[in-house]
């Protein structure tokens, strides 16, 4: 079911994270108005008495590049189909293809953003870091100043697959087109070498760690589940930490030693994609949000972690927030007292009692049910 851009309507009821109740009056995508439950006056209500709302949900970390196998989806298949208003693909492309993704942007209606791959090929290959050559830096640079409305920062995988014998020399030529380029790096850890103690110590502030959270050999805490002293280091230097759940990237061991231990919770992504989204563990955003719920995070850390911590880190803040007279751009999404046994990716599950549902989104004067 969907409204037209021309068409106004209220949600009626909806509850916000702070527990307030109220009317939100969207005209041709503007929200113009938050009012007493009940009073919202358009042309059509659309009920959401059982539903909370929040500014629209941003997923840092897909791959929204359908042409690509294995890494590739639909962009709204991954996006408002998932109560997801804004996604960030996370270096599916590199420079030879950056073109085609951007393009795709026309065809959706979930708000596409990137990061660029510092290799040339992208993902058409899972091991792009593994020849040098393939690491053109004057066409990197070229691209991010030629898509600089659209790039938000570069990517580098650092796993063992991914770089083979090229060791931690990829990131050392990400380190410097992110200085020529102005953008921040994402890195991406895994399986060694490279060490994570090499890895993380050449990161600034605003790079971020994805996959922070993965349970393989050369992750960020020892054996008895303390962080390690570079994590430490690192968030003192005000690098930022995503969670980038994907097919091999979460482990539940992991993320209750991190909350053990107040390591902060910035922001949770998918790093989904066509085959994690249909057979799983990832599925969709609301999935991986109720795994965060049951870790014992309040619905407000949750939330934020997918709409203002993630807008802020976008230097997108308008995405972030509810504003009258700003652009309407919301989730609905329930809380259920529904049992659902979650499964993290080494086959470890845990059984939440409340689960995570997204409802709908309005996103560019639409309303749209998920």
């Amino acid at each position: 079911m969907v409204s037209s851009m021309e068409e106004s309507f209220v949600l009626r009821n909806a509850t916000c994270v702070n527990g307030l109740t109220a009317d939100y009056v969207i005209n041709e995508g503007v929200l113009t108005d938050v009012t007493a439950a009940g009073s919202g006056r358009a042309q059509r209500i659309i009920d959401c008495s059982d539903a909370y709302v929040s500014s629209g949900w941003i997923d840092l970390h897909v791959h929204a590049f359908p042409a690509l196998d294995p890494y590739g989806d639909e962009i709204d298949e991954i996006g408002i189909k998932q109560g997801v208003t804004t996604v960030v693909d996370a270096g599916s492309c590199g420079a030879d293809r950056m073109a085609e993704l951007t393009a795709s942007r026309k065809r959706a209606k979930t708000n596409l953003y990137a990061f660029l791959n510092i290799s040339r090929i992208g993902l058409s290959r899972v091991d792009e870091l593994s020849d040098l050559a393939w690491l053109d830096q004057e066409k990197a640079v070229q691209t991010a100043r030629a898509y600089e409305d659209f790039i938000v920062g570069l990517k580098a995988r650092m796993s063992k697959s991914v770089v083979r014998d090229s060791g931690i020399k990829p990131l050392l030529i990400a380190r410097s087109l992110s200085d020529a380029a102005s953008l921040p790096l994402m890195v991406h850890i895994g399986s060694g070498p490279p060490a994570i103690e090499d890895i993380v110590a050449l990161l600034h502030k605003r790079d971020i760690i994805t996959h922070y959270l993965h349970g393989k050999p050369n992750n960020l805490f020892d054996e008895e589940g303390k962080p390690l002293q570079v994590l430490l280091d690192a968030l003192r230097r005000g690098v930022h930490l995503d969670v980038g759940h994907g097919t091999a990237s979460f482990s539940f061991r992991i993320a209750e030693a991190a909350k053990r231990h107040g390591i902060p919770l910035h922001t949770i992504s998918t790093d989904i994609y066509r085959g994690n989204r249909l057979n799983g563990p990832v599925y969709g955003m609301a999935h991986v949000l109720s795994k965060f719920l049951h870790l014992g995070y309040t619905l407000e850390e949750v939330i934020a972690a997918v709409t203002v911590n993630a807008a802020n880190w976008l230097q997108k803040p308008e995405l972030g927030r509810i504003q009258v007279g700003g652009a309407a751009n919301l989730t609905l999404f329930t809380v259920k007292n529904k049992p659902l046994i979650l499964t993290d990716s080494d086959g470890e599950t845990r059984l939440a009692a409340k689960t995570i549902e997204a409802v709908g989104v309005v996103v560019n004067g639409e309303f749209i049910e998920c």
